[in-house]
């Protein structure tokens, strides 16, 4: 079972202010660490009213310094509305300070306000995904080589290692040119989706990345008062899902995907994505998951107070987590 907290770092106005969620983020990036979850997910996103993260691999060097085990995955960064030069030598410089720790998950982005705002085009995304990949390839083997016309020499060179680059996306065309230019797959939590990521993989005649695993809730709280905590978290529940519908309708002039039905306190109730749990439920839960799964904790979601996320996270520590794993091996896996 894989273990992950995500940050989005969303700030609105009605939730807590921007500078405790960040310094909440960081303190509970060590106390995951600690307790031995393996992967912390940091979303990217652009000229959001609610201050989304714009800054990945900064929040990612951050934790870094107060973490010595667990990955740092960007989930996913924009690589197109990046200079390449500078990724290459600041994903570089991350993977340096983590020791090797950094997971490179890059996605293609699908806002219009985020392309313009870094005066890119849209259309050419996909192509600049591949450019960017071949791009970062050959910078961190940190000799000069030729680049669309100019002479590139990026320095310092990752080390230990180069960090993987998993890629981001929505279609089976994506997870099939995943694996061709990419070293994984990232897709949004689909199991449709992995299956072409995998066959591609097998017909190439790379390792099969084997099955896809099963994902629990994309937010998961753990509480012995459900019917209070979910009267806490709704608005920011609800404002999360607000924002993605109304940046589908900007890209696509309607909502789409999950957030193209109705958006209500009886919608997310119903939903299998946001599950506000008891401790007991929440082993229950795992079980049914079994081991090959990721649980995620989103415990700062939409600017969620950080006292209460506190509560929430050492009610997990202590009735949770010291069984999560013998449960999941146990179960359906």
């Amino acid at each position: 079972m894989q273990l992950t907290v995500t940050y989005d770092l969303r700030a609105p106005e009605f939730g807590a202010s921007r500078s405790e969620l960040y310094a909440a983020a960081l303190d509970q990036a060590g106390w995951a660490d600690d307790l031995g979850f393996d992967v912390i997910g940091l979303g990217e996103h652009h000229s959001a009213a609610d201050g989304y993260n714009p800054s990945s691999l900064v929040v990612a060097s951050a934790m870094a310094a107060r973490t010595r085990s667990i990955k740092l995955r960007t989930s996913v960064l924009l690589a197109p509305l990046y200079d390449p030069v500078k990724l290459a030598e600041d994903a570089a410089v991350t993977q340096i300070l983590s020791g090797g720790r950094l997971v490179l998950g890059i996605g293609a982005g699908y806002r219009p306000s985020e392309f313009e705002t870094f005066g890119r085009n849209l259309k050419d995304r996909w192509r600049v995904m591949g450019e960017t990949c071949e791009f970062l390839r050959l910078a961190w083997k940190g000799k000069a080589f030729e680049w669309q016309g100019r002479r590139c020499l990026v320095t310092p060179t990752p080390e230990p290692f180069a960090p993987p680059i998993v890629l981001g996306g929505s279609s089976a065309a994506a997870a099939r040119r995943a694996a061709h230019i990419a070293d994984g797959w990232f897709p949004p939590l689909d199991p449709a989706l992995w299956q072409p990521y995998r066959d591609e993989c097998i017909a190439m005649g790379k390792d099969d990345p084997g099955a896809y695993p099963t994902h629990g809730p994309i937010f998961l709280w753990v509480t012995h008062d459900p019917d209070k905590s979910w009267k806490q978290l709704m608005p920011h529940i609800l404002h999360q899902l607000q924002s993605y519908s109304e940046w589908t309708v900007e890209a696509f002039g309607r909502p789409a995907g999950p957030y193209a039905g109705k958006i209500s306190a009886d919608t997310v109730h119903q939903s299998t994505a946001y599950k506000v749990l008891t401790p007991e439920q929440t082993l229950q839960l795992v079980s049914e998951l079994g081991d090959h799964s990721v649980i995620y904790l989103n415990p700062l979601l939409a600017g969620i107070d950080p006292a209460l996320s506190w509560e929430m996270l050492r009610l997990y520590e202590r009735e949770v987590h010291p069984y999560i794993r013998a449960v999941a091996q146990s179960g359906a896996g």
